[in-house]
């Protein structure tokens, strides 16, 4: 079997044909990681159940979970109005983070000025610029 060709046509990708999924849980909204998906990994998490990724640094496929125990449970997969961003929604058990952390965010936060509602567009150059 391979990727429904209905979504394949929607999916923009890079040249290497891969498309950024960005792995948030599910019911806290936490974001997880970023990671890689060709056509057949987005095929194998959407009729697995499991999520499926394609690694660029070891050049195959891993399913989350499948060597370190921290699995990643589907719950949903949502493509973004581009079709070159994939949102996937899961249930993580343990960490999600190769480090060991629970996210792949967490080694801190950068310094960076606050913005606030109601702050002028305009006098930062507006949007996109």
């Amino acid at each position: 079997m391979s990727l429904d060709p209905k979504i394949a046509a929607r999916l923009k990708r890079t040249p290497d044909g891969l498309v950024p999924a960005v792995v948030q849980q599910h019911d806290t909204g936490e974001v997880l990681m970023l990671a890689w998906m060709d056509d057949e990994a987005l095929h194998r998490t959407l009729t697995t159940g499991r999520a499926t990724y394609w690694s660029r640094s070891r050049g195959e496929y891993w399913i989350k979970g499948d060597t370190s125990g921290s699995v990643q449970w589907v719950r949903s997969v949502s493509l973004d109005c581009d079709g070159d961003t994939i949102l996937l929604k899961v249930d993580q058990v343990g960490a999600a983070c190769h480090t060991g952390d629970r996210t792949c965010f967490d080694a801190g936060a950068l310094d960076a000025v606050q913005g606030h509602a109601g702050d002028d567009v305009a006098t930062r150059g507006g949007e996109g610029s």
